[in-house]
């Protein structure tokens, strides 16, 4: 693959996920609007965290195998046959061993009624997820794109159904979630005729290998959970379910610059990976001019979200959440800062490095859970939910320090430490007059955005431009043919 053809790919890949995406992640967030008229603070609080156990559970029930099964599927000699067939293996005893335990799990105070959400939630959530990246490593990005499409439709359906008619209340939020990820997964197996990969004695070379490389990411995950999501338990512990409902709204908000980053880096994993073998130079290079684009795209995108955040409140929730406004500029800073760190973290899966990202991931999460318990109950300028926002942005801060330092040990690109800095700092100022609002605040938002263009403008000029060529050779070519 020449230069224009892996830029080319990369282009067309992020503009086929972006239609499927954008627009079923929009959706999903206007929704909120919805789930705040029909849900309490509380109960939106406690359906949040059966979602985010369920999330935990995720890397130990699959054994990260669906990681493995998208870099193994790709472009390793083993087979996709195999690759598929130890994927469902995985997932499929790990189901049963969830089933078999959510009983007992049932028990404990912190699950009690909701573990059986959390173990339909899990394994539903499982096997859509083995479906969606096997079909996205055969390079079939239209149809990944559609099903994620499918998968938004059915879910707000079902939200409108179970919550507005039916009036199942947490219930009826996790079911609809629950029931699209099933349909969606027995759409793919249907449409690609799944059952065509798998074979019930799928070589050992296979398991070995695949194993070899997702087993690492167990704790990883796991470490990322806890950095992204221990605020929540926390919040609850020390200042109520209602404070957490409140904080469960205001990282909706930022989640805008993850849908932005996630569209990109769902297209960039898959160019980064083909590019594994390559002349190092010609890959420094490529990994430098993506870095150099994707930095000012994010601080951009981050920029707005802050500038705004009173008014997207306002819009997207009910009076009764409008306090989180406050959170959303710490948030979206954390928010830009969790892409940086996946993008450094591409480098470590073209090279197969997952210890690299066990242990950068254990350095945030303990980061993370030291500085939320420092923060949230502490009386120093009345930190509370702030505290949690500010220690989830200080350890995706360090994890990206960490990560771009190693990183660039494998593939020494271009990291642009000025114009990061630079936009940092803005940044830092941006958030400080959004929290503290001082006479004149909203002109220094405006002035913080134009200062964000003025700094990144050679990274958007460069990056337009190349988008240009590659769409005037693609109309020129299909004018010829």
């Amino acid at each position: 693959m020449d230069r224009t053809d892996k830029y080319k790919t990369l282009l067309n890949n992020t503009f086929l996920i972006s239609i499927g995406t954008f627009g079923s992640k929009l959706l999903s967030f206007f929704m909120v609007r919805f789930y705040t008229g029909v849900l309490t603070p509380t109960d939106y609080g406690t359906a949040d965290l059966i979602v985010q156990t369920a999330n935990l559970l995720f890397p130990l029930i699959s054994m990260g195998i669906t990681e493995s099964v998208f870099r193994f599927a790709l472009n390793d000699p083993i087979g996709r046959k195999n690759v598929f067939s130890v994927g469902t293996a995985a997932i499929s005893a790990g189901a049963l061993v969830l089933t078999a335990v959510s009983p007992f799990l049932s028990g404990i105070p912190s699950f009690g009624e909701t573990m059986w959400l959390v173990t339909l939630y899990t394994i539903a959530s499982c096997y859509h997820s083995l479906c969606a990246q096997f079909i996205r490593a055969q390079g079939k990005t239209a149809l990944f794109a559609g099903q994620g499409v499918l998968n938004t439709a059915l879910v707000i359906g079902m939200n409108i159904l179970f919550l507005a008619v039916f009036q199942w209340g947490i219930t009826g939020y996790i079911c609809s979630i629950v029931f699209a990820d099933l349909l969606c997964s027995l759409y793919l197996v249907w449409k690609e005729k799944l059952w065509r990969y798998i074979t019930f004695h799928p070589e050992r070379q296979a398991f070995r290998l695949m194993l070899r490389y997702s087993v690492p990411l167990i704790p990883t995950t796991v470490f990322w959970w806890i950095a992204s999501v221990s605020d929540r338990y926390m919040i609850t512990a020390f200042l109520g379910s209602d404070a957490n409902g409140l904080y469960a709204v205001a990282c909706k908000i930022p989640t805008l610059i993850s849908l932005v980053s996630g569209i990109f880096l769902e297209a960039w994993h898959f160019s980064a990976i083909s590019e594994a073998g390559k002349e190092r130079g010609e890959q420094a290079r490529f990994f430098s001019q993506i870095w150099s684009a994707f930095l000012a795209v994010m601080f951009l995108a981050g920029s707005v979200i802050i500038a705004f955040s009173q008014w997207e409140i306002r819009l997207l929730s009910d009076p009764s959440y409008h306090e989180a406004w406050r959170y959303i500029p710490m948030l979206s800073a954390a928010m830009i800062f969790s892409a940086f760190v996946t993008f450094m973290g591409s480098v470590y899966v073209v090279e197969k490095r997952s210890l690299l990202s066990f242990w950068t991931a254990m350095a945030g999460a303990g980061l993370n859970l030291l500085l939320n318990a420092l923060l949230i109950p502490s009386d120093m300028a009345d930190m509370g939910v702030q505290g949690a926002a500010i220690a989830t942005m200080l350890s995706y801060l360090v994890v990206f320090l960490l990560r771009a330092k190693n990183a660039r040990a494998l593939i020494p690109f271009r990291l642009y430490k000025k114009r990061l800095l630079g936009s940092f700092t803005i940044l830092c100022a941006q958030i400080w007059a959004a929290i503290d609002m001082p006479t004149g605040w909203q002109v220094m938002q405006g002035g913080a955005l134009l200062l964000i263009l003025a700094v990144n403008g050679k990274a958007f000029g460069s990056s337009a431009l190349r988008t240009a060529g590659l769409l005037s050779g693609n109309l020129k070519r299909r004018k010829r043919e």
